[in-house]
């Protein structure tokens, strides 16, 4: 996902460009570090006091240009428009976050406020297209039935959360003046492996199959991830 991110970033401004981004919900910080390496001005916000102890410390441990470079608020994503103001960056990430919210149109039009004009949403969601897929392919049959006609499901951390169709998610972005530029499917083979799994001594063969199979059709429909682009116009 991070090559798919950056194949955007690229292809919308110019190389070197210095690029004010904000990460929705960071977590423990590794994408906002990651871009802040790269050279651009990173805000991270996010709500779990542990997860940002964690970016901190984290952040500490990096040279003082690339802690100059980044920012970390403790605070709830739909509450951007109380820490900036409109048109306050490039880049905006919300990744892995939109599962946990039960109304989610509210959260993306903030974000989309957020964003300069031609500026970038970048998506990370539970596919719900695909939500039978896992328990079929585990042979939980009930479990895929039951999975076609709902958004609802349980993640692997045991809470119950939500995912997002692509055709909705479509019509939201084109709503809040960020319709989508590009879409691809994240974790088409690997959504079965345990967490905890080593990796194969293939890993890089793995790595160009998921590549490929996340950008091309019918296989990125079915993918237990979307990672959506929108731009604002």
């Amino acid at each position: 996902m991070a090559r798919q991110l950056d194949e955007q970033i690229v292809g919308r401004y110019p190389v070197g460009q210095r690029l004010r981004v904000l990460d929705v919900g960071m977590g423990q910080g590794t994408q906002a570090l990651r871009l802040a390496r790269a050279g651009h001005q990173v805000t991270g916000l996010e709500r779990d006091a542990t997860m940002v102890a964690a970016a901190r410390e984290s952040l500490s441990a990096e040279p003082e240009g690339i802690r100059e470079r980044m920012r970390i608020i403790e605070g709830d994503g739909r509450d951007t428009g109380v820490h900036f103001l409109p048109g306050s960056f490039d880049v905006v990430l919300c990744h892995g976050v939109l599962m946990y919210v039960e109304e989610p149109d509210p959260l993306l039009a903030g974000l989309a406020r957020m964003l300069a004009p031609g500026g970038l949403l970048s998506l990370l969601v539970r596919n719900g297209d695909a939500l039978a897929m896992r328990a079929g392919l585990a042979g939980d049959w009930a479990g895929a039935l039951g999975a076609f006609d709902t958004t609802a499901y349980r993640n692997r951390l045991g809470l119950d959360v939500r995912a997002d169709r692509l055709g909705t998610l479509t019509a939201t972005l084109a709503g809040i003046g960020a319709p989508l530029q590009a879409w691809y499917g994240v974790r088409v083979f690997t959504d079965t492996a345990a967490d905890d799994a080593e990796a194969p001594a293939d890993v890089e063969a793995l790595l160009a199959c998921e590549e490929r199979a996340g950008r091309t059709d019918p296989y990125r429909g079915v993918a237990a991830l979307l990672h959506l682009c929108g731009v604002r116009g």
